[in-house]
């Protein structure tokens, strides 16, 4: 199991406010995905790959609030979803949202921690 953070999700009232708040303050590149209701989030440089070039950027989404996830989200990557999902109900968190399966890029899923934080899990597939 990885366990590594590799992604962010930052939940939004309104986009055109919350890209031009992050973008401003921050200067993040932010790509809106019409027909997914998401936008890509670039935090520092990239490569042709769209994946961070450099070490302590990660990439992240934004996209329009919307329970289970009304608050900020990290991601943490596992080889084994079903696995992570598991170990996860065994020490006292809970399944939440998904698997499902994003495209050919991999597996996302949300969980409860063991404290109620709304987390998230991604496999890479491939």
């Amino acid at each position: 199991m990885s366990g590594k953070v590799v992604h962010f999700e930052v939940p939004y009232d309104e986009a055109d406010r919350a890209r031009a708040f992050y973008r401003d303050v921050f200067g993040w590149d932010i790509q809106p995905v019409p027909e997914f209701d998401y936008n890509f989030v670039q935090t520092g440089p990239v490569g042709d790959d769209g994946m961070p070039t450099d070490r302590g950027y990660i990439g992240g989404g934004m996209f329009s609030r919307q329970e289970p996830v009304g608050r900020p989200v990290i991601t943490i990557e596992v080889d084994d979803m079903s696995a992570a999902l598991e170990s996860v109900a065994a020490h006292g968190g809970s399944a939440v949202g998904g698997p499902d399966q994003v495209g050919e890029m991999g597996i996302a899923a949300y969980f409860l921690d063991s404290e109620g934080n709304l987390m998230g899990l991604w496999q890479t597939l491939g």
